[in-house]
This record gives C-alpha cells, sequence and structure tokens, in this order.
C-alpha cells in the first residue's frame, strides 16, 4: 500500500495571558526604574493615582488579564543591619499601600482584573473576607487578591511579632482561607429578596453564622457583606517553597512565578500542573505566568545598547539590598565572589534557582545580586518587536506555561511600547486573544480563546 501523503494539520497553540506588574512605589523589579532617563523625561510622580490609572488603561487596551501590584510592609535594614542600602537605592520602599488605588483604577476601565497583594500573617481572616468581598462588588466581579505568607523579620518586627516557621505560616494561611470561604458563603445566593412590599431586604434563613474556632481562629459570622460578583475575589498566589506550591494548588486561579531559565520553569510548571492533578483539581483553572522583563528597540543593537544602559543604573549595593531583603538574609556575610550554588545557608535555598545565568553558568553573590537589581531576576527579553515575540513563543514552548507577568523598566514608557509593539505581533502569530470573553477576572483568567 502506498504511503499517504496527506499532512495531519498541526494543533492551533494556546493563546497566551499577560498580566502587568506594578508596586506602588519609585522602584518595581528593577531598581532602575526611578533613575532611567525615560522616566525622568516624563517627569511622573509615582505617588499619585493618576498614573496608574493610565496604566490600567493602557494595558486593558493591551486586553491584559489583570494589572498586579506587589506589597511589601516595611523598610529592609537586612543588608548590613542599616536601612541605608534600601533607602539610597529605593529597594521596593518606600511603598504605599496599593490597595487604595484598585478603586481607582477599577473606576476607569471595564474588564480587566485589578490585583494587589494582601499577607494574611498580620492580620484576622474576617477584616480580609470583608475587604476583598467589597472589593469584588466595587469593581463589579473584577478583584484579584494575592495571598502570601510574610516570610521577612522586618516586616514581623512592624507588627510587633517575630517571624514565623514555614510551617506554622502556611497552616495558619490554610486555616485563613478555610475562614474567608465559610464567611464569603455565609449569604446564599438568593438571600436579598428586596421584598418592600413586605419589608423584607433579606431572608434571615439564607444568611448563615459560621462558628468557626480552629488552632489560629475563631469567627463567628456571617460576613456583613453580601455575595460578590465571584463569591469573594480571585486568588493569586506566587508560592515556591513546597509549602506554597501546595497552598497555590489548592486555592489559585492563578500563579505569578519567576523562573529565570526556562528549564527551571518547565520543571515548576509541570510540578504544579501535576499537583492539581493529583487533588483531582483541573489543570486549566489556573494560569501559571512566568515574569520576564522585556527592553525594545527599534533594531537589536538597539535593544542592546537600551539593555546595557538600564542594567548600568543599578548600584550593586542596591542589588545586594533587594536580594538581601528578600532573602531575610544578610549577604554581607558572604564574599562577593563566593558562588550562590555552593551556599549552605537555608535561607537561600527558596530561591536557589536564580544562582545560575541562563546557561547553567553558576554565579557568585555579586553577579546574583547585580541580576536581582535589575529585574529581580526575571529574564530579560531584548529585541525588537519580532525578536522579543520570539523569544516569548519560544519560552512557552519549552515550558508549557500559560503566559507572563510583564515587568517594565522605566514608567511611563515601557508599557505602553509592550502594547503598542508586541501585543500586536502576538496577536498577528495568533498567540493573544483579540477580545475579552467574559467578565469577571476568574472567567477572564480561563479564557482560552
Amino acid at each position: 500500500m502506498a504511503e499517504s501523503t496527506k499532512k495531519t494539520k498541526s494543533k492551533p497553540k494556546q493563546k497566551m495571558h499577560l498580566a502587568q506588574f506594578l508596586v506602588h512605589g519609585p522602584t518595581y523589579h528593577s531598581l532602575a526604574m526611578w533613575r532611567h532617563p525615560e522616566t525622568a523625561k516624563a517627569g511622573y510622580d509615582w505617588s499619585r493615582p493618576e498614573l496608574y490609572q493610565h496604566i490600567a488603561k493602557v494595558c486593558e487596551r493591551g486586553l491584559f488579564d489583570t494589572v498586579f501590584f506587589a506589597d511589601l510592609n516595611y523598610i529592609a535594614d537586612t543588608f548590613g543591619g542599616s536601612m541605608g542600602p534600601a533607602l539610597r537605592n529605593a529597594t521596593q520602599a518606600p511603598e504605599h499601600d496599593p490597595i487604595p488605588l484598585l478603586s481607582f483604577m477599577a473606576a476607569v476601565t471595564k474588564r480587566i482584573g485589578v490585583a494587589s497583594t494582601f499577607s494574611v500573617s498580620h492580620s484576622h481572616p474576617f477584616y480580609a473576607a470583608r475587604l476583598w468581598a467589597s472589593l469584588d462588588h466595587l469593581t463589579e466581579g473584577r478583584a484579584g487578591w494575592n495571598v502570601v505568607t510574610s516570610i521577612n523579620s522586618n516586616q514581623a518586627a512592624n507588627y510587633g511579632e517575630e517571624r514565623q516557621p514555614p510551617g506554622t505560616r502556611y497552616d495558619r494561611a490554610h486555616e485563613f482561607m478555610e475562614v474567608c470561604q465559610k464567611l464569603w458563603h455565609s449569604w446564599d445566593e438568593d438571600a436579598v429578596v428586596m421584598d418592600r412590599e413586605n419589608a423584607i431586604f433579606a431572608d434571615p434563613d439564607k444568611v448563615h453564622r459560621i462558628e468557626h474556632e480552629g488552632r489560629f481562629f475563631k469567627s463567628r459570622g456571617p460576613l456583613n457583606v453580601i455575595r460578590s460578583p465571584q463569591n469573594g475575589p480571585a486568588i493569586l498566589q506566587a508560592g515556591t517553597s513546597p509549602q506554597g506550591q501546595d497552598f497555590a494548588v489548592k486555592y489559585a486561579d492563578a500563579i505569578f512565578a519567576i523562573q529565570p531559565r526556562a528549564v527551571d520553569a518547565a520543571a515548576y510548571f509541570a510540578s504544579i500542573k501535576g499537583q492539581m492533578a493529583d487533588i483531582g483539581r483541573d489543570p486549566d483553572t489556573c494560569k501559571i505566568l512566568f515574569g520576564m522583563q522585556p527592553i525594545i528597540g527599534a533594531s537589536d543593537a538597539e535593544a542592546l545598547e537600551k539593555q546595557d544602559e538600564h542594567n548600568s543604573l543599578v548600584p550593586l549595593e542596591g542589588g545586594m539590598a533587594i536580594l538581601s531583603a528578600h532573602l531575610d538574609f544578610d549577604l554581607s556575610k558572604i564574599p562577593p565572589d563566593a558562588l550562590m550554588t555552593e551556599r549552605q545557608e537555608p535561607e537561600l535555598f527558596r530561591m536557589r534557582t536564580r544562582f545560575r545565568k541562563p546557561d547553567g553558568t553558576p554565579m557568585t553573590v555579586a553577579e546574583t545580586a547585580a541580576r536581582h537589581g535589575q529585574s529581580v531576576s526575571l529574564p530579560q527579553f531584548v529585541g525588537t518587536p519580532t525578536s522579543i515575540a520570539d523569544q516569548m513563543e519560544a519560552y512557552i514552548d519549552a515550558v508549557g506555561g500559560d503566559g507572563f507577568m510583564i515587568s517594565a523598566t522605566h514608567s511611563p514608557g515601557a508599557i505602553e511600547d509592550f502594547v503598542d509593539l508586541i501585543v500586536p505581533e502576538l496577536q498577528k502569530r495568533g498567540l493573544f486573544r483579540t477580545n475579552y470573553k467574559g467578565k469577571t477576572q476568574r472567567e477572564i483568567l480561563t479564557q482560552k480563546d
């Protein structure tokens, strides 16, 4: 029999999801941001809401899933025992509370999600459940909560507490989420009847106490906020430790991950999706977005010049300060030329995938700190719009990931360039949506076409 010459059609690639990383401060992942010539030229004021409203509108025009704020509640003195390095270099300090901005940004947009970090380590679940249900109402179902446990001793000290070990932190976090979910479910969907004729606003039989008594929390309930559009916000997470991954697998609608090398990203992606399948959860119900820092030029040579300019604006002291803060370990105790991969301090293990160059070569303390100050170890995708789209496509092909969390080198300007130059290239290739489907943050995160 003659061999068939019929060609098998290749399966269309899944469309990427995109999110924009933000901080309510002068620097995001890049310590160069506040010094960058483009930032200075724009004359921006990072403390004013108008900048973030502008960013939200730009990202909605680019059809992003969400704009997302990281948040830290401390100014670190981890490096050398002094706040000086953190303050001199604006190592995510100062940092204003981003949660009030969510309503500002939602007020000028219609579809994009608005999300922020909020730690479960220093508050009660009733307050968090009430806050996030209210924000979900105010945003008409577009709120996202990045649930974190605070690992930094500086942050714990600000609340008059000691840093808790990982096991305790995550046991507490699981119970925190259990209480929040009970509170969000304390109002039935049809509890509000608004029967004016019979003077009944809500049916008392459809509003329930939760009577929670656990290891860490007590709460009687019910919540005094009616059931919100998403019945609580979409849940975001960024766990890397085994305990963090377990938490994300159980609760997250989206996970933000920092993996500089595609090989490590692929392992992380497979681990998370596999764990979801193991507990009977559809892996497609949670999107994993890998961090990237684009640097765009009219030519590859121009883009490389921009990369050199940006990276040169990060002092080594700043890199040491921010890496020390994120590790909660004083890197002044280690020789700058020591290889990070050979260190045995337990505080360093959580970020061990960030201690190698893209080719796998181990980096020294100084090299790792420099990279961390430039992008918090996000890979820099450098080139023309076409070549950056190539890099994004190749990364997803190698990793199997669902998309990217974009981090800017300067603001305003970098986000606009990505939306105007990269998004159309991705759309032309069929790799990114051309419209929103769904109204809530959770629906947009699960959009497949």
